[in-house]
């Protein structure tokens, strides 16, 4: 088993064989490559892809015909055409064995970016070079030779260029240049890039310094018999891990001139120190190349392809193979950090339009998950969130936007801010779904989505449902049983014309309430009934570990509901939204009407006063009398119909103060002289937290203040 290198000494370079000049191309035609890649007439040319243009090659002279090595007398050493060392002695001649000997076919090109490279050596990662004797004076053999290598070459830059293109992210095509270049191409190879690396039209960052991203490197190892075996090295040779280039300096002026050099000239060794520093080492003659790495407006890197002293150097046209691969890493590498910069904004949007944290209403625990379609489209049109309502009371909303564009995204974030803004107006949901089915309407046509909004009551233990083509919540009870809600399915928010309707369930203490989009029930493999099916048996099933007693954890009930979806089931993204009523018991609700009259204040801290003293709070009673009174004060002010009055005990003591007056009432500083506007002073400087909410019919203000633990 042979291994076929790029790299012969002693051959003129292709220009300078005419007679030779057809064969590459037709051999590249029948493997269906570029003809172009071999040198042309003249010197080389710069490859079909983009690319710097390469410096033209000196010609030599025309060899005689039937002569391989025209400086090569009889019996002398000549490198082996298979990349393996040379044998003196070899007498005219001599029948050339083939450098495919024992394999029963010529060396091939793989994706792997190693063309002809055999393994069976026994050794992982180990690349057998066999040793055989090189034929003088081959003659029309000897032609076959060179457009054989030149074959080889343009099917190892065809393989190696499909193994760069594979890769998406920065790491994955610096490794692609690299698996694709060692052994075959080089013996090591380091990989330099920009730090920090422009995206797109970004003006580069000085100064200009280049970071290590990369090295590769296999060392030889004698083996028993003939073979040399290329195997891993696990001491590689140092090199710098940052290099500041040098205005004007010799490696900066390498970067200018975009072309692969060799490192034998002055100007290249220079350059190469500067880069790689003074510690490694820079093998002698041309077994050194310096590639630059030009994106599409500046150079971001460069590549460095070092041979070893046992192996042959490098040819000419091995100059154009470094351009070919250094265009083709560059370019991929410019992509990558585009599509790098897009995914982080994705992401950034898509966190930006959910929550970043979910509420802990009075009453009801709450959690969530959702999950994009897949990690090239990360960006999808599924939300969900919690809001908060007067009187303890909690929105849950779920929705579906159609799409996982950015504009799926921007449309989602638009309909979430609008149910947030009318559920902050207290509305039915019913209500709610239909003025988002008008905003979506004037936010361009065919902008549907589908929607669930349910409002919870922790007080009455009741839960109101509306819903616009979503699939049906889950309501899993305490003992176990899971049952499908029937709510009536309605028409998707954006088609227009259409009413809801709202239906109003039980919500017994202990059970939880699962919202989803159809991403988790629908795919490819079954349809959204089977699905919906599926996920009712299996929040059933995890119901029975926990017992008849004790609900399952909200958080590994959710974690669990995830891991139902197999490997054909991510067709769509998935937002997941669970809630777990414990609600409000009745004996920790007060609950008054209160006539608009002067002696009302009076009446609402003669009720606090006992309510408080039946709940064991006396200590606060002084703080709740004179924060009521200065409240129920404001809403008799202003109200015409009886006030409300409601105290609930839960962590906390909360008092909520309703009227049919739609003003709400703003916090001002009193000057000295004033007689009122001082109330809301004090309940800011008592109360734990305070606020108010427009209602359909009024307003409420509410107050908390902690109690004891």
């Amino acid at each position: 088993m042979t291994e076929h290198p790029t790299s012969h000494e002693g051959r003129q370079p292709l220009a300078a064989r005419p007679q030779e000049r057809a064969r590459p191309r037709q051999e590249a035609a029948a493997a269906g490559l570029p003809s172009d890649l071999p040198a042309q007439p003249g010197g080389p040319t710069a490859p079909a892809a983009p690319g710097p243009e390469l410096p033209a090659q000196p010609t030599g002279p025309t060899p005689p015909a039937g002569t391989d090595h025209p400086s090569a007398p009889a019996g002398a050493e000549h490198p082996d055409a298979s990349g393996g060392t040379a044998h003196p002695g070899s007498p005219a001649g001599t029948d050339h064995p083939d450098s495919t000997a024992g394999t029963g076919r010529p060396g091939t090109a793989d994706d792997t970016g190693h063309p002809g490279v055999p393994g069976g050596t026994g050794h992982p990662g180990a690349v057998a070079v066999a040793v055989s004797p090189q034929r003088p004076g081959g003659g029309a053999r000897g032609g076959d030779g060179v457009a054989r290598r030149e074959g080889e070459r343009l099917r190892f830059v065809g393989a190696a260029t499909r193994r760069i293109a594979r890769g998406i992210d920065l790491d994955e095509i610096v490794l692609g240049l690299c698996r694709a270049t060692v052994p075959t191409f080089s013996d090591e190879i380091l990989v330099y890039l920009r730090d920090p690396l422009p995206v797109g039209d970004e003006r580069p960052v000085a100064p200009f310094v280049l970071r290590l991203r990369r090295t590769d490197r296999l060392r030889l190892s004698d083996l028993e018999g003939e073979e040399l075996v290329l195997v891993p090295d696990p001491d590689p040779t140092p090199a710098a891990e940052l290099c500041e280039v040098r205005n004007g300096g010799a490696l900066a002026e390498v970067l200018r001139g975009v072309r692969p050099v060799f490192g034998d000239s002055a100007a290249a060794k220079t350059a190469l120190t500067e880069l790689l520093g003074p510690e490694h080492p820079l093998p002698g003659g041309l077994r050194a190349i310096l590639a630059p790495l030009r994106g599409r407006r500046r150079v971001i890197g460069a590549a460095v392809f070092l041979r070893r002293p046992e192996r042959a150097g490098f040819e000419p046209n091995d100059l154009l193979v470094a351009a070919q691969l250094a265009t083709h890493t560059a370019l991929g590498i410019d992509k990558a950090v585009l599509y790098g910069r897009e995914a982080y904004i994705a992401d950034e949007l898509q966190r930006t339009m959910l929550p970043d944290s979910l509420p802990q209403p009075t009453g009801v625990k709450l959690a969530s998950r959702y999950l994009p379609a897949a990690e090239t489209a990360r960006v999808g049109g599924d939300w969900y969130d919690a809001i908060p309502l007067p009187g303890s009371r909690v929105a849950l909303v779920v929705g579906d936007v159609m799409g996982h564009s950015m504009t799926s995204a921007a449309i989602m974030g638009q309909l979430r801010t609008t149910a947030q803004t009318l559920a902050g107006l207290d509305l039915p949901p019913q209500e709610v779904l239909h003025h988002l089915d008008e905003q979506a309407q004037r936010l361009g046509q065919d902008r549907m989505a589908t929607c669930m909004y349910a409002v919870y009551d922790p007080v009455s233990h009741r839960i109101t449902v509306a819903n616009a083509g979503h699939p049906p919540p889950i309501l899993l009870h305490l003992g176990g049983r899971a049952e499908v809600l029937r709510v009536p399915p309605g028409a998707p928010i954006g088609v227009g014309g259409v009413d809801f309707e709202a239906v109003e369930l039980d919500a017994p203490a202990g059970a939880t309430l699962l919202l989803y989009t159809d991403g988790l029930v629908e795919s490819r493999l079954r349809d959204v009934w089977t699905g919906i099916e599926q996920l009712r048996e299996r929040l059933a099933a995890t119901a029975q570990l926990t017992g008849p007693d004790h609900s399952p954890p909200l958080e590994a009930l959710c974690d669990d509901v995830l891991d139902m979806l197999g490997p054909g089931d991510r067709d769509d993204d998935i937002a997941l939204l669970a809630a777990r009523f414990d609600g409000i018991a009745p004996s920790d609700v007060a609950y008054w009407f209160l006539e608009p009259e002067d002696a009302a204040p009076g009446r609402a801290r003669r009720l606090a006063r006992r309510a408080l003293a039946r709940w064991d709070l006396e200590e606060l009673t002084d703080s709740v009398e004179l924060l009521i009174s200065e409240v129920v004060t404001n809403a008799v002010r202003y109200a015409e119909r009886p006030v409300t009055l409601r105290l609930l005990r839960t962590d906390v003591l909360r008092c909520e103060v309703g009227d049919d007056s739609p003003q709400l009432p703003r916090q001002r500083r009193a000057r000295d002289t004033d007689e009122g506007g001082r109330g809301l002073f004090l309940v800011n400087r008592l109360a734990r937290r305070w606020g108010a909410t427009r209602l359909s019919g009024g307003k409420v203000v509410w107050f908390e203040l902690a109690t004891r633990t």
